[in-house]
């Protein structure tokens, strides 16, 4: 009799255990969709089903450093934001922004960049920016050579700065300024051709302003 209840105590608990197992399994397998009115962060990874990581959503301190191909580089950046990654696990661009001042109350950095980098390169090939520091103000949109294993230079300036010029600039393979279309702030307007030392080639001036 004992032996009996001994087995019907085993087969129970055996039921118990796999049936546990079986509902453990199926809800680690089902979907899951939550529905949260306000979630606090530090920061989220954004992965692919295989685990490849696609976005970085960080506060300043858990932020990714600059890459160097694969691999985090040393230098930490200047805010919080988002880094993108393309599908082999690569950063691609990212959104940085942030501003702080100094125990004075002095601004020591406050801007925002929004970049796209050449596939398989560490360099960027568009970048919308917005710097407004003791060092630098100036904002706008800058693009860069796209040829892979070549030059990083700037090949085209289209923004403004603090002194209140508008520029359109256009560079060469080496970066060196070739055309300028400017209004400055006082309202006066030129566009000017420029040789590869910087020399003036050509500029057209409104009638009777003085070249």
């Amino acid at each position: 009799m004992a032996g009996t209840q001994t087995t019907r105590v085993l087969v129970i608990y055996a039921g118990v255990v796999t049936g546990f197992l079986g509902l453990t399994a199926v809800t680690r397998g089902a979907p899951t969709n939550q529905d949260f009115d306000e979630i606090s962060v530090r920061r989220i990874r954004v992965v692919e089903p295989d685990g490849t990581l696609r976005m970085v959503i960080s506060n300043h301190n858990a932020l990714p450093r600059d890459s160097r191909g694969n691999r985090e580089g040393r230098n930490q950046r200047p805010g919080a934001g988002l880094i993108f990654y393309n599908d082999e696990g690569t950063e691609n661009g990212g959104l940085i922004f942030g501003g702080r001042r100094d125990v004075d109350g002095k601004v020591v950095d406050s801007g925002l960049s929004l970049s796209f980098d050449k596939y398989g390169v560490n360099g960027q090939m568009l970048q919308l920016a917005a710097i407004s520091d003791k060092d630098n103000r100036f904002a706008g949109l800058r693009v860069k050579d796209t040829g892979v294993g070549g030059p990083n230079n700037n090949r085209v300036w289209v923004g403004n700065t603090d002194d209140g010029a508008a520029t359109v600039a256009l560079m060469d393979t080496q970066g060196r300024r070739r055309i300028v279309m400017e209004v400055k702030g006082d309202g006066s307007s030129s566009l000017t051709l420029l040789d590869a030392n910087g020399k003036v080639l050509n500029q057209l001036l409104p009638s009777g302003v003085p070249r």
